[in-house]
């Protein structure tokens, strides 16, 4: 527990005197922030992952990510949970602006709330009527810096012109990659990344 209260870690970027942008550095979790977990009597150590930052994008050094416990077996990412004002005004954003299909096989009457199942790919997202506690008003223009969801798409240009014509203000990706960040009519922000 004291480990998940520690104060967060700064990973500063290093600035390479070559003028190098993707200079890396590279830092490994102490003794103290390891995490340990009980599990069927025995103690499982989470080991430490290192975390490598650059200019252009945060990178997962791969060889550190296989050797996490499997104990429990993280498999993907199901649904993530966006919380909604108005489940119409919402679902005419996600499915008529985005083209997001219903999972209709997902429960609606069984939750104390109304709400809706969207199909992102082989994951879903969760809408859910229900009091946002977050501010509405003072979040950064830019998604990007704030919390958000990251769709993976085939054509961000196309997107693009989709949002253009539906007059839905968006922002680009500040790296220059091929990648959009805009908000659902709650202020949720959302990026969406092309990949091959």
């Amino acid at each position: 527990m004291a480990s998940l209260l520690s104060p967060p870690l700064n990973l500063p970027l290093n600035k390479a005197n070559d003028g190098n942008l993707r200079a890396l550095s590279t830092k490994t979790l102490s003794s103290r922030d390891v995490i340990f977990r009980k599990n069927s009597g025995r103690n499982v150590q989470f080991p430490t992952i290192k975390v490598k930052a650059s200019l252009e994008a945060d990178v997962l050094d791969k060889s550190s990510a296989e050797a996490v416990n499997d104990d429990f077996g993280v498999v993907g990412l199901h649904h993530v949970g966006i919380l909604c004002e108005n489940l119409e005004r919402s679902l005419h954003f996600y499915q008529n602006v985005l083209g997001l299909p219903i999972n209709e096989a997902r429960p609606h009457d069984k939750l104390p709330y109304r709400g809706a199942w969207l199909w992102v790919g082989p994951g879903m997202i969760h809408l859910m009527e229900l009091p946002n506690p977050d501010p509405l008003t003072g979040r950064p223009e830019h998604g990007g810096r704030d919390r958000h969801a990251c769709l993976a798409i085939r054509d961000v240009s196309k997107l693009k012109d989709i949002l253009d014509k539906a007059g839905i203000p968006y922002t680009l990706s500040r790296s220059g990659r091929p990648a959009i960040f805009t908000r659902d009519p709650d202020t949720n922000a959302l990026e969406f990344t092309q990949v091959d």
